[in-house]
């Protein structure tokens, strides 16, 4: 009848999602892991083909896994970027609750691979380690406990997240990966520490942090030797981070050329660990500087749009996404010229890998979407109706 008489109301034309998703996303960001994965295939081709030849294998067999795990991480990406923010939520959530799962499950069915860290799921034709896909679940999910908790009644979620970060240290120092466990807990860390934390309670964190450091020290022969590694004023020349040292010094500003490299040839982790070593031997200093700014770009861009998000699940998952996906690229990079122990942890777009260039995708993918601009007023228009 109220249409009989005023006439309906015309549909509102909503904007098709791929124009809005270009239109609202951070085009350096996603234009900085592009090259990323683009430097990752240029320097896979020449730190690749030497495993490929020593393990019998086509030339470019690493090249051409690269290629395809990238591909269907960057897809995951896109299709994580999608997403609204409620929905990078319940995707957190569920992720998390099945790795976590996994990770529970990981010394019954789990396998080494000869490393002596039991950090794997063996599938046959690839492998799969829960930790890599854990982090950006555990961040969603602490965000979000965190977010709850400064609201009027709200759970303990500080507390609830605290007690979910002591069990995933605990299984994954067993394993051991104390490596991840870092990168977890500086996670954790920065979103606490966002969400309002006392100085008090940070020390505090920062206490037991050092005596379970210092226990693992006392009770573990591999964070020991590792330890001990890093610390000892001479490098023996045939270990891996002699031979990386060695490279970045060759390399010098403009390196030594495109396929001139030696290092390759000799570390066996060229093509994952220590990648790095392979880009400043053969392209130089610039490639390193290149690689820097190129992860910087992705970090710091995503910190300033959240600075003006007003959404509190939104800043703490999306600075927390941000800050363990530089601090594991600085990760790598301070192995490679020994600024800190050896992890064992990869460069994100960059190494080859499976599990972990797909949990990369995840990541970066979830960060895209929560810095996406959306129609809201900016945090600073609060404090302006104050006054």
């Amino acid at each position: 009848m109220t249409e009989m008489v005023y006439g309906a109301v015309p549909a509102q034309a909503r904007e098709p999602v791929l124009p809005r998703w270009w239109r609202t996303i951070d085009k350096w960001s996603l234009s900085a892991i592009l090259c990323l994965f683009g430097i990752g295939l240029l320097l896979g081709l020449a730190a690749s083909v030497p495993l490929a030849t020593r393990n019998g294998l086509p030339s470019f067999y690493y090249v051409q896994r690269e290629a395809f795990f990238g591909t269907v991480a960057l897809a995951t990406m896109f299709a994580f970027s999608l997403l609204s923010p409620k929905a990078i939520r319940r995707m957190g959530v569920m992720g998390f609750a099945v790795t976590f799962l996994a990770l529970v499950l990981l010394p019954l069915l789990g396998t080494d691979f000869g490393k002596g860290a039991v950090r794997w799921y063996s599938l046959g034709f690839v492998s799969f380690q829960p930790s890599e896909f854990l982090k950006p679940g555990f961040i969603i999910v602490a965000a979000w406990l965190m977010a709850a908790a400064s609201e009027l009644n709200g759970p303990p979620g500080r507390l609830f997240s605290f007690i979910l970060l002591v069990v995933i240290l605990l299984f994954l120092a067993t394993q051991p990966d104390f490596g991840q466990s870092m990168l977890v807990l500086f996670g954790w860390g920065v979103v606490y520490f966002m969400s309002g934390a006392r100085m008090a309670v940070i020390i505090a964190i920062l206490g037991l942090v050092g005596l379970a450091g210092n226990f693992a020290y006392q009770n573990s022969e591999h964070l020991k030797r590792r330890i001990d590694g890093y610390l000892t004023a001479e490098v023996d020349p045939r270990s891996q981070i002699g031979y990386a040292t060695n490279a970045i010094q060759e390399g010098g500003f403009f390196g030594v050329g495109v396929g001139n490299g030696q290092v390759k040839w000799t570390l066996p982790d060229a093509h994952t660990d220590f990648i790095i070593a392979v880009a400043a031997e053969e392209y130089g200093l610039i490639m390193v500087l290149l690689i820097i700014c190129l992860y910087s770009t992705v970090v710091v861009r995503s910190l300033l749009r959240l600075m003006r998000e007003r959404d509190p699940f939104v800043r703490l998952a999306g600075a927390g996404l941000a800050c363990i996906f530089g601090v594991q690229a600085m990760i790598n990079i301070g192995v490679a010229v020994r600024l800190l122990p050896a992890k064992g942890m990869t460069l994100p777009f960059v190494s080859y890998g499976g599990s972990s260039v797909i949990a990369a995708g995840i990541t970066v993918g979830m960060l895209l979407a929560l810095t996406r601009t959306r129609p809201q007023g900016e945090i600073a228009d609060i404090f302006k109706r104050r006054r």
